[in-house]
């Protein structure tokens, strides 16, 4: 992979810029360490990113820490409890996450120029931080209102780095290091991205045994609390009474999210005995065929309680399709309300939107083209490997502790 391809999809301006910055870091290493390597958003990210920087001449690592169950139930609810909601800590579990962070600290070379370490699961693995490189935490979900008590404990260890980074501005904290503000990105080449044949799209339409007789509605999606799958089966229950429409739950589960199993039962026992509710559940690997559900789909749904970015959002707009998506988190970067999409607060405001775009395809496609040209100016892969590099160069040439906007 080489920034080459991108060429004719953005700005070559951009692309000069990672090129100078990348001559200045030449011969450098560089570590991502996060919890999964595959059933998320920040897995796929790397997993794209990683092969890109390498073909920069930047020696370039990423290594996924290991844990049993009893540590991701632990890092699960800390996660929950980041965004405002969980169980209560008890000091067994900090001795949990406290040791297993320990062991993979002795297990994995860590040694870099600059290391990243992504989410709360690694963070403690700053403790055993050796040599002279820089030590930044990206932190990729929502923590604008976390459990006092559970950032207390965590922000000790985020204290220790030299940078964070937050995806939206109102995510950040009160920390003794810089902060850097810079959204997560969408690769366009991607399985997941990338323009499909019409013919692929009807395929996997028909290997889903989804008919297309009717509106389809679509939240792509792990089976999660925090992504409300529960709400919009109610929102698309109330737009059935006033317009017939099918509605797709795709997603799947993490090996870093014990409670995916427990929410996907949820998920079937809601929608039993309705013939046009369709539970997809799918593998890891399943990329090109949520990009056909995407470009298949008439209205794109994102109805999150709460959330770091949703890339599914991007992805979709990528695509042109409408999308409807809770104002929180990282959404409202994405959708202009009215322009490009529709921001909603409630099951009865997403039902209101999806009718108003099911009953107006001019609108439909006037916001499904505003979608895709902001993605391309704002959200692209390119422009989030020009952040990491620019972050990287500005922490060597800087002692400054301020919040930096990429």
């Amino acid at each position: 992979m080489h920034l080459d391809m991108y060429r004719n999809i953005v700005d070559g301006g951009e692309l000069r810029a990672i090129e100078r910055l990348a001559a200045h870091l030449k011969g450098r290493s560089f570590v991502h360490v996060n919890s999964t390597a595959t059933g998320g958003g920040v897995a796929e990210l790397l997993q794209r990113m990683v092969p890109l920087i390498k073909g920069l001449d930047i020696d370039i690592k990423w290594k996924v820490i290991e844990g049993n169950h009893k540590f991701f139930d632990v890092t699960k609810n800390m996660h929950n409890t980041l965004q405002g909601k969980g169980r209560p800590f008890t000091k067994q579990m900090w001795d949990v996450y406290e040791e297993t962070n320990r062991k993979n600290a002795e297990k994995l070379d860590l040694e870099g120029d600059c290391i990243f370490i992504h989410d709360p699961q690694p963070a403690a693995l700053i403790e055993s931080r050796k040599g002279g490189g820089i030590w930044i935490w990206r932190c990729h979900i929502d923590i604008s209102t976390p459990d006092r008590i559970s950032w207390y404990f965590l922000k000790k260890f985020v204290d220790m780095y030299d940078a964070s980074i937050f995806s939206v501005a109102s995510f950040a904290q009160h920390l003794k290091n810089t902060q850097f503000m810079v959204p997560p990105s969408i690769d366009p080449l991607s399985d997941k991205n990338m323009d499909l044949e019409k013919s692929y799209i009807d395929g996997v339409m028909e290997r889903f045994a989804i008919p297309r007789d009717k509106p389809i509605l679509l939240q792509v999606s792990r089976f999660d609390p925090w992504k409300d799958p529960i709400g919009v089966i109610e929102a698309y229950r109330m737009v059935k009474r006033y317009k017939d429409c099918r509605l797709i739950l795709a997603g799947g589960t993490a090996a870093d999210d014990p409670e995916g199993e427990r929410m996907l039962e949820k998920v079937r026992t809601a929608a039993s005995g309705d013939p046009d509710i369709h539970i997809l559940l799918l593998p890891p690997s399943s990329h090109k065929e949520i990009n056909a559900l995407q470009r298949a789909a008439d209205v794109v749904i994102q109805k999150s309680l709460r959330e770091g970015f949703g890339l599914v959002v991007a992805e979709a707009l990528w695509k042109g399709r409408p999308v409807i998506g809770s104002a929180v988190g990282g959404i409202p970067l994405q959708i202009i309300d009215g322009v490009n999409g529709f921001l909603v607060h409630s099951i009865e405001g997403t039902a209101y939107r999806i009718r108003q775009t099911l009953h107006n395809p001019k609108m439909a496609d006037r916001l499904g083209a505003a979608g895709r040209e902001h993605i391309k100016k704002n959200f692209l892969i390119t422009r989030h490997i020009r952040d990491y590099l620019a972050m990287w160069v500005s922490m060597e040439n800087t002692t400054s502790k301020n919040i930096i906007y990429l």
